[in-house]
């Protein structure tokens, strides 16, 4: 698997719409028929797997169409900590917001 942590935002995209490229084709889907099971325009779904490009809705409508909702569980999650120096390190952080 392909780590994120070295890849521009339009080469994560790519990555993802590879992704959804592979769900669909392992699961014996055609475009046109994955487009009518999630919603999301054909030309929506070709650009997509040929760009990256696509918006938060129509990526979350794919991937439940995919039944993979249980990977857009994992996104974006508070910081789980192991250790008290992973606790104090986070503290030390600036946090933005209102000054009162």
């Amino acid at each position: 698997m392909v780590s994120f942590s070295m890849m521009s935002s339009e080469e994560m995209a790519a990555e993802l719409a590879a992704r959804v490229k592979a769900r669909r084709l392992a699961q014996n889907l055609t475009l046109e028929g994955l487009a009518q099971r999630s919603g999301v325009a054909l030309g929506t779904l070709k650009k997509f797997e040929r760009t990256g490009r696509i918006s938060l809705v129509s990526f979350t409508r794919l991937v439940v169409a995919l039944k993979d909702e249980a990977a857009l569980e994992k996104l974006l999650l508070e910081q789980e900590f192991k250790t008290l120096d992973q606790v104090l390190e986070t503290r030390k952080m600036p946090q933005r917001g209102r000054i009162k």
